[in-house]
C-alpha cells in the first residue's frame, strides 16, 4: 500500500526536478543542440574519436526544428563541451520517410505547396557547414515526389535509407539508437 503512495509522489515530483536542468547551448551550436553538464563523468581525451550516423523517419511538426536531426547537434555538443576535438566527431543523419521534407530548400518546400516555413532548414544548413552529412532515402524522396534538386545545398540523395547505413557502417560509423 505504501508503494501505491509514493509511486505518484514521485511521478507528480519528476516534471518539478526536470524544469531545475541547466541546459547549456554550444560550443559548437549555439543556437540548438541543448545539453546538460554531468557531474562525476570525466572529460573525454581530446584525441577520442566518434563516427556515429543517426536514423531519422519521423518529420518535425509544423515550423519547428526536426528533433531527431537536433539529436546529432546535441551529440556534437556534449562532446566537444566535455573535451572531444569537434575535428574528431564524424556525424551523418540519414533520412527517411516523412522527414525526408524537413531537408527541402526554400524552392522545394515551395514546390510541395507546404506552408509556413521549413523549421530546420536554418540548422540543417549550419549542421552542414559542421561537416555533418544529411543523406536522404532515394526511395522515400521518390515516394513523396522529392527530387535532389529540391533539397537544401549539401544534402546527399542515396539509393536507400538502408544503403547509407550499411556504407556507413562500412566506413566505421555506429548507429546511434535515439
Amino acid at each position: 500500500m505504501r508503494l501505491m503512495t509514493v509511486v505518484p509522489l514521485l511521478l507528480l515530483a519528476a516534471p518539478v526536478a526536470a524544469q531545475d536542468v541547466d541546459w547549456q547551448l554550444g560550443p559548437v551550436f549555439d543556437s540548438f543542440g541543448p545539453h546538460v553538464a554531468v557531474e562525476g563523468v570525466d572529460a573525454f581525451a581530446p584525441d577520442t574519436q566518434f563516427s556515429v550516423a543517426f536514423d531519422v523517419a519521423k518529420a518535425a511538426d509544423e515550423g519547428a526544428r526536426n528533433r531527431g536531426m537536433e539529436s546529432a547537434a546535441r551529440f556534437i555538443n556534449m562532446h566537444v563541451a566535455n573535451g572531444v576535438a569537434p575535428d574528431n566527431i564524424r556525424v551523418a543523419v540519414v533520412v527517411h520517410g516523412p522527414a525526408v521534407f524537413d531537408l527541402l530548400s526554400a524552392e522545394g518546400w515551395a514546390a510541395h505547396d507546404r506552408e509556413d516555413a521549413n523549421g530546420s532548414a536554418a540548422m540543417v544548413r549550419e549542421m552542414l557547414g559542421h561537416g555533418v552529412r544529411f543523406i536522404v532515402c532515394g526511395q522515400s524522396a521518390a515516394a513523396q515526389g522529392i527530387t535532389a534538386d529540391q533539397l537544401i545545398e549539401g544534402a546527399e540523395m542515396d539509393l536507400s535509407a538502408m544503403t547509407a547505413h550499411a556504407q556507413l557502417q562500412q566506413a566505421g560509423y555506429t548507429v546511434n539508437p535515439f
